[in-house]
This record gives structure tokens, C-alpha cells and sequence, in this order.
């Protein structure tokens, strides 16, 4: 199997998956924790998949969406985006909408209070 079989396997059989440098509980640069900061908070169950674990996934993972940064979030097989993108979406509440769309469960009140802190 190769790289790009696996990471569609990953993204098509998750609802939400997180392509990052380290792990949720562990993040090993900035943007990825920020990204896993707010899935964290927001409660959002999702699959954690650290890049640096495997350097044929770092690349594939590139390839694939081809968007040459990471981190990279995939809800229900769809790239959604990477750290600023994410982050713009979630101010602007349209994380919530697609999460809402999608049926992913997410705690409303927690996206609320990351917007009025960025107020």
C-alpha cells in the first residue's frame, strides 16, 4: 500500500483527521497545536496522525492535498484546510457550520468562548 492509498484509506474511514507535526496530547510545532488546541477544546473526537513518525506520509500527505504545509485537517474525506485557514474558520464560525453539516459533534459553547476571547 502506498503512502497516498493510506492516507485515503485514513481520511475516508475517520470522521475527523488531523495531519500534524506530533501528537494531540503532544504537538511538536506551533501550527499543529494550535489546530489540535482548538479541535481539543471545541471536543471534537478526531484521529491524530503525526507526520514526523513517517517521512513517506509527510510527503504524501503534501501531495495528496497538494497544499504544501502542515497541519492539515480532513473532515468526513474533505480537506478543510491548514493552520490559517482553520483558524480563520473558527472565528468566523463556519468550523462550527461544517461540523454542524457534517454531524460531528463539537460543544458549541467551547467555540463560542475561543470567538469572544479573539473579539
Amino acid at each position: 500500500m502506498t503512502a497516498i492509498d493510506q492516507i485515503r484509506d485514513t481520511v475516508t474511514k475517520n470522521d475527523v483527521v488531523l495531519y500534524m507535526k506530533g501528537t494531540k496530547m503532544m504537538p511538536q510545532c506551533g501550527f499543529s497545536s494550535r489546530v489540535a488546541g482548538v479541535l481539543n477544546y471545541m471536543g471534537v473526537d478526531y484521529l491524530d496522525v503525526n507526520v514526523l513518525a513517517d517521512p513517506e506520509i509527510r510527503q504524501g500527505i503534501k501531495d495528496y492535498s497538494d497544499w504544501p504545509t502542515i497541519p492539515q485537517l480532513y473532515v468526513k474525506g474533505e480537506f478543510v484546510g491548514g493552520c490559517d485557514i482553520v483558524t480563520e474558520m473558527t472565528l468566523s464560525g463556519e468550523l462550527d457550520q461544517l461540523f454542524a453539516e457534517k454531524g460531528i459533534p463539537f460543544d458549541r459553547e467551547a467555540a463560542e468562548k475561543i470567538r469572544a476571547a479573539n473579539a
